[in-house]
């Protein structure tokens, strides 16, 4: 293997693994894993822990604007726990001041072409020491980049291309045996101007591909419709982020995903959960190796070294976790048989119990009828009473003995039995 090789290889590494062991504790977390230097905003005036150097020391670093203008012969003071001690800073905009009591509050302050900087207030640690960064012209460099930024979005856009970012990636993870699939893409453009890349980038995703989204952070330009992401431009300059989700169905151990990208990849990195023997070939990959997440969650690692527009990434997926759909279809069929039965059992049922109830009113009929023509002959009942009685109780009988017999509306034998 060759220096240049060696050193290609290196640089891969180091960049797979930090994506990797940037990775949440809930799993993915792409926002998060992004690999850029700090904003300086975020840490001027904060007092970061020391502990290699020596105890009670105070370290204060003074730059202009950014990390690395270092100020070198400029005035620094620290004040803790009552005393106040001064220093100059030397090559690399560092003045190292020592002796101050553990555990005393304290700040650092200096003035830089007028503008006085202070730190935020710390506590001297009981071991090592702390260090902190003063930085000058912050609020100019804000004020600066609003302009340019308004400067940039009212120009017009000019004809060019763009890239997917070295720090771009794909994911693959599994919730309850489901595969997952995500893209972190970073789309950059390095003119300077917006760039027209002659229409939208549209990234059609696997026909297999189900509940495709475009996930939170992503840029808003980024929309799904089906299994297609559409990415409409024109892009601005430095970095539009990209991230998207979807579920990979499989129900074999072996999955073949290919994906054509619309950009050039400027470098190719595929992570992928390490689940039982699962195994990621792709002739695309020149490089593998694994890694462990902050969770514990060990993950394939492979890479090359990009794809040019319009190129096919193929990823052969072999020992996926896989379940047999036997148990669940005759789980299936098993609760078919049982709705089944109790529908006829309930059926059956009903219609027993409602020849059982007939009869009964039959029978009740019947005696009432019997009552009717005793009263008659007894002299109880007048013709009219006994006419109209013994009208009623053919007629329900009519009804009942119909019904007997099957007949909707109580019409047919019933007359003649009754």
């Amino acid at each position: 293997m060759t220096r240049g090789t060696t050193q290609r290889r290196g640089a891969w590494f180091i960049m797979a693994l930090l994506a990797v062991a940037l990775l949440g504790e809930s799993g993915m977390r792409p926002a998060v894993a992004q690999i850029n230097m700090p904003d300086p905003s975020m840490i001027a005036g904060r007092a970061l822990p020391a502990p290699e150097l020596p105890d009670g020391t105070v370290s204060v670093r003074v730059v202009r604007e950014a990390m690395g203008n270092n100020i070198t012969g400029q005035q620094v003071s620290v004040t803790a726990g009552g005393t106040t001690k001064g220093g100059t800073t030397d090559e690399q905009g560092r003045a190292q001041l020592t002796g101050f009591p553990a555990s005393a509050e304290g700040t650092a302050t200096t003035t830089v072409d007028g503008e006085t900087l202070v730190s935020q207030p710390f506590a001297v640690p009981a071991k090592g020491g702390i260090r902190i960064i003063l930085i000058s012209g912050l609020q100019a460099v804000a004020e600066r980049k609003a302009k340019e930024q308004a400067a940039e979005a009212a120009a017009p856009a000019v004809k060019g291309s763009v890239t997917i970012g070295g720090d771009s990636r794909i994911m693959l993870e599994f919730a309850d045996d489901s595969l997952r699939v995500f893209y972190i893409l970073y789309i950059v453009n390095t003119a300077r101007a917006k760039v027209d890349v002659g229409g939208p980038l549209i990234l059609d995703l696997p026909t297999e591909a189900q509940s495709a989204a475009v996930l939170e952070g992503s840029a808003p330009v980024a929309t799904a419709r089906g299994s297609r992401i559409i990415i409409t431009g024109p892009f601005p300059p430095g970095v539009t982020p990209v991230q998207i989700a979807y579920g990979m169905p499989h129900s074999s151990a072996n999955l073949t995903i290919e994906q054509t990208f619309p950009a050039a990849m400027d470098q190719l990195l595929v992570l992928t959960q390490k689940v039982g023997g699962l195994q990621v070939a792709s002739p695309q990959f020149t490089e593998h190796d694994e890694g462990t997440a902050q969770n514990g969650i060990a993950y394939l690692i492979g890479g090359g070294r990009g794809l040019p527009a319009g190129g096919t990434l193929t990823l052969n997926l072999t020992g996926l976790p896989v379940h047999s759909i036997i148990p669940r279809n005759v789980a299936i069929g098993l609760v078919i048989v049982i709705l089944l039965a109790g529908a006829w059992f309930s059926y059956t049922g009903e219609a027993g119990g409602a020849q059982k109830r007939l009869a009964e009113r039959r029978d009740s009929l019947l005696g009432e009828l019997v009552k009717v023509e005793e009263q008659r002959r007894a002299g109880k009942l007048d013709g009219a009473k006994y006419a109209a009685r013994r009208q009623r109780l053919m007629t329900d009988l009519e009804r009942v003995y119909g019904e007997l017999d099957g007949q909707p509306g109580g019409t047919g034998g019933g007359e003649a039995a009754a």
